[in-house]
């Protein structure tokens, strides 16, 4: 069944469905929370009552529905979806590049209200730790020292008044204020540590993140491995926190959103209520090990055909494709020059939008106006 204009219809939401399901967002969120976890999924974690994640406003939150909003997904990628929410599995998503798989992660967080997107971009650098949080070991190292220094000056600058009263009175030397040194040592060091956009997501919270960790195949071979235990405990310790004496259990550091955004923690350790959302992609550069790959819900997107191109087309740029129209003609060259090597789909948007703003007009220019916009991303002529 189609619309008018050629475009086909979006498919009929199933009952089951929270993502892209009937109904607002609080009241399938609502319905997701009602559903109880699997036991091996359920997580202690108990919410910071003071702490408050961006919610839906902001230039965050902006962004991700922009991003969000023009995501199409069929039938078969809703259903996976939705599998992954009711089990709180992380959804693995591969596919070749340009096909909307860091794009669905902000669909995710648009359609279900969730706030903007937490991103963690991975590299063959990248370390499990990198993603839970910062310490900044050298600032702390280069305060202790100008606090000492500080103290060292007023340590002789009090010696120098109390000999100047002692020749004035026989009363002795005056006693030192007393002050408790554990709060200021809390203080101290969580000014210099900061959760990073997985510590974030796995804080408790009344309502899961959204948490995209983008292209986890460019990783080093063992970073899916560290992130196993992750994956099945939905907490993590901080040492540098965790060592502090009991007097200091409760430290105020910064969140992956802001640097002012204060959450506190307990005891070193963070602890989900509720498993974050967590979106890996991968663009197949490597295989995963099984161990890996059982913990995760996994999705394989495939280059949209033309039926689905209509309807991002529409979604995108609010142009319909009439058969034989100059937009259905370019529908048709993208898809032919795709059979020669791989395309993103943001390439025949950026075409359409260019005759939108009516340039490379004229026909005598369109070879170059297809190979300047549609270049292939592989194949001979990549």
């Amino acid at each position: 069944m189609k619309e008018p204009g050629g475009a086909p219809m979006a498919a009929t939401a199933k009952d089951w469905w929270l993502y892209r399901g009937a109904g607002e967002p609080a009241e399938r969120l609502a319905r997701l929370h009602e559903t109880p976890p699997p036991p091996w999924r359920d997580y202690p974690g108990t919410p910071d009552p003071a702490y408050q994640p961006p919610g839906c406003a902001g230039e965050g939150w902006e962004r991700t529905l922009e991003r969000g909003a023009g995501y199409v997904p069929d039938e078969a990628e809703t259903d996976v979806v939705n599998t992954a929410l009711y089990l709180r599995r992380p959804l693995l998503i591969t596919g070749k590049p340009g096909v909307g798989k860091s794009t669905l992660a902000h669909s995710i967080a648009a359609d279900l209200g969730l706030g903007p997107v937490l991103h963690w971009p991975i590299t063959s650098r990248t370390v499990r730790r990198d993603g839970l949080y910062l310490y900044d070991a050298i600032g702390r190292l280069q305060e202790a020292n100008l606090d000492q220094l500080a103290r060292a000056s007023a340590s002789r600058s009090t010696a120098t008044t109390v000999t100047t009263t002692e020749a004035i009175s026989t009363d002795g030397a005056p006693e030192p204020a007393s002050s408790n040194g554990a709060p200021e040592l809390a203080s101290s060091i969580g000014r210099f540590l900061r959760l990073g956009p997985l510590g974030t997501a796995l804080l408790p919270q009344e309502q899961p993140r959204v948490l995209l960790i983008d292209e986890i195949d460019k990783s080093d071979i063992d970073l899916p491995g560290d992130l196993l235990t992750l994956f099945e405990d939905g907490g993590f310790e901080i040492p540098e926190l965790a060592r502090l004496s009991s007097d200091t259990s409760e430290v105020d550091i910064a969140t992956a959103d802001a640097p002012d955004d204060l959450v506190r923690i307990r005891d070193g350790r963070v602890q989900c209520r509720y498993f974050p959302i967590v979106v890996l992609t991968s663009n197949g550069e490597r295989e995963f090990p099984p161990a890996f790959l059982r913990r995760c819900v996994r999705l394989h997107l495939e280059a949209p055909g033309r039926d689905k191109l209509v309807r991002i087309i529409r979604q995108r740029l609010g142009v319909d494709v009439p058969e034989g129209s100059e937009y259905d003609r370019l529908l048709t060259d993208f898809l032919e020059r795709s059979a020669e090597g791989d395309l993103a789909t943001d390439q025949l948007l950026n075409a359409i939008q260019l005759r939108l703003s009516r340039t490379w007009g004229a026909e005598e220019d369109r070879k170059r106006f297809l190979e300047t916009v549609m270049q292939h991303l592989t194949g001979p002529s990549a």
